[in-house]
């Protein structure tokens, strides 16, 4: 048996190294907490004290200049322009009622600013200041000054607001800003905003506001009893928002929108080969300026509820029936799944009968069209033929084709205000009508009218499609993003799927037809395009009626009261060879959609504005 014994000297040797180890490790901690008791209280004291200081420092934040707009060849449509705000201090303030009391003086300060100011006060902000009146002449500021020693807690600083040099003619492209508020949360993607920054609210000021916007900077400052800023603890400059190029010619886009004047309606002009929008205009427009300079309340009022709804997006928002301007798409189907080739004809008395009922379905032209193929139903746009068609294919093959062409959704255009137009079906009018679909139905339907809807924009991009013989962009506004650099990075386009037919001369067959409609003498565009053409038009005319009269007696629409009058719409495209414009137009009740598709080639195709 072994006996072990222990070793109390290297044992005792452990325990003081143990012991001088614990003692120089907390000998370590206190000289660096003494160092940095000594760093806050000596070195840092002016800052840390004035910190601790509460009630004498001030959060003040600098706003990021925002990126400006700019047309496709430079013209400005969205800029900055300074302005005076005044400002309350909340916490220096004596009493509110004194203090306006004595700003009366100054500047005209109404009951509606007194309840917005009053609000804004029982609201716990990160920072103080709180812009009563914004917007200042220069005889107020002089005023001010003069009376400043009174008023504690009051103070004088410049801001920067949007200005739409072109106004109405951009308002539905552009869009405006205003006051951030708890909605628009939900579409910003970064922190650089702040509570009471203008962000953009319609139209390209809101799709790319996260480009625009910048990164809001500010200052901690140091005030005295009366909120003059004594001195400044620190500054975070802030950083500018990007500009933007977009896509549109802003000089095609005055021509439109003063042809369009007085009327109700939409004008796109689109790039098939890279969906680049020309031209966007919404008929009638307003004057975005309203809603940042001067802030005329009773004028914003005045304009949400006017007749005319011209802060309404017909361009994108709005949804029409297709009329006539369907039958290229659904010719298209009726050829490439054979349900008919270029010798089916039929012959048109003027109407159509289905299955020896006696319901009649009328043609445009109540004497008939005679023989017609193809060609000539498309040519004149002959109703008949394709109420025919239409029982042929059925409403699955109308929906299908429809739906390749991008009808019945959303194109994804960057604008925020767009709808999805409708594709008619069984099933949509069992869910929207509860009623069943007919045989009826799928007649109308083949003619553009019933539940079928489309927007202009939706419009702009079937008819690319057919230009190109399939071939598809998506439609977009933003042509380049220039960087803080000042170089011009260009969005690229993006291709969508394509519509691939069976049989590529389809696309000839249908094309040659839509060049008759403009160049042949029987053509339904002839008198506007065909005499002494200067370049070949391919296009579609289509009509929605609004008035229906059961006996058939009232043939002259310009008898009706204008509001009952049918929509007038033209698809067209030009060169036919090598396609460079694209239109889309819908006025409503009134016909002179192709007078001014007609403005758009002149001005494109006779001044070589395509680059």
């Amino acid at each position: 048996m072994h006996h072990f014994f222990k070793d109390y000297n290297h044992e005792s040797k452990q325990f003081k190294n143990r012991i001088a180890k614990s003692i120089l490790l907390l000998l370590f901690f206190i000289i660096c907490l003494i160092m940095r008791l000594i760093y806050l209280q000596i070195f840092n004291y002016t800052f840390f004290h004035i910190l601790s200081s509460k009630n004498r420092l001030e959060y003040l934040p600098i706003e990021a200049k925002r990126g400006l707009i700019f047309d496709r060849n430079g013209i400005l449509l969205a800029e900055n322009i300074p302005i005076f705000n005044l400002n309350i201090i909340s916490t220096r303030i004596k009493t509110l009622s004194d203090t306006v009391k004595e700003l009366t003086n100054i500047v005209d300060i109404t009951n509606d600013d007194i309840r917005k100011l009053q609000r804004e006060l029982r609201q716990k902000h990160h920072f103080e200041y709180i812009t009563l009146k914004s917007q200042l002449t220069n005889e107020m500021i002089a005023s001010f000054y003069v009376n400043q020693y009174k008023l504690p807690g009051i103070i004088i600083d410049s801001t920067m607001i949007r200005y739409y040099p072109l106004k109405e003619i951009t308002a539905h492209i552009i869009g405006y800003v205003g006051k951030m508020t708890s909605k628009d949360i939900g579409y910003i993607e970064n922190d650089f905003h702040t509570y009471k920054q203008l962000i953009g609210k319609l139209g390209i000021e809101k799709f790319y506001e996260n480009i625009l916007c910048g990164k809001q900077g500010y200052k901690i400052v140091e005030v005295d009893v009366n909120g003059k800023i004594v001195s400044i603890i620190k500054t975070v400059l802030p950083i500018s928002g990007s500009s933007i190029y977009l896509t549109i010619d802003s000089k095609l886009q005055k021509i439109i929108q003063d042809n369009l004047k007085g009327e109700k309606g939409a004008a796109i002009a689109i790039n098939p080969n890279n969906g680049e929008i020309l031209t966007l205009v919404s008929s009638p427009s307003y004057d975005p300026n309203i809603f940042t300079i001067r802030n005329d309340k009773f004028d914003i009022n005045k304009l949400q509820l006017l007749e005319g709804q011209p802060m309404y997006n017909r361009a994108t928002k709005g949804i029409f029936p297709f009329g006539s301007t369907i039958k290229p798409f659904i010719a298209i189907q009726a050829l490439d799944t054979k349900v008919i080739t270029t010798d089916f004809k039929i012959y048109d008395p003027g109407w159509f009968k289905l299955n020896n009922k006696n319901v009649l379905y009328h043609d445009w032209q109540s004497n008939g069209h005679g023989w017609v193929d193809i060609t000539k139903a498309i040519t004149e746009s002959c109703n008949t033929f394709f109420y025919t068609i239409s029982i042929k294919l059925g409403i699955e093959k109308m929906n299908y084709i429809l739906k390749q062409f991008g009808f019945g959704r959303k194109t994804g255009i960057d604008l925020p205000e767009e709808s999805s137009g409708i594709v008619t079906s069984p099933v949509w009018k069992m869910n929207h009508r509860q009623l069943p679909w007919y045989l009826g139905d799928t007649i109308i339907s083949g003619i553009g009218q019933g539940d079928m809807k489309t927007t202009v924009i939706q419009l702009a991009q079937g008819t690319a499609a057919i230009s190109l013989h399939g071939k598809r962009f998506l439609p977009h506004l933003l042509l380049a993003v220039q960087s803080t650099e000042g170089k011009k990075i260009f969005k690229r386009k993006i291709e969508l799927t394509p519509i691939v037919l069976h049989n590529n001369n389809n696309w000839n067959i249908v094309i040659n037809a839509m060049k008759k409609v403009t160049m042949h003498s029987t053509g339904t565009a002839y008198n506007d395009f065909g005499i002494n053409p200067k370049y070949e038009i391919a296009g579609k005319t289509g009509t929605a009626q609004l008035y229906h009269n059961s006996n058939d007696k009232l043939k002259d629409e310009k008898r009706l009261p204008k509001h009952l009058r049918n929509h007038h719409l033209f698809i067209s495209f030009a060169p036919i060879n090598n396609p460079k414009i694209v239109t889309a137009i819908v006025v409503e009740n009134k016909n002179m959609a192709q007078r001014i598709a007609k403005l758009i080639f002149d001005y494109y195709l006779t001044q070589d504005k395509t680059t």
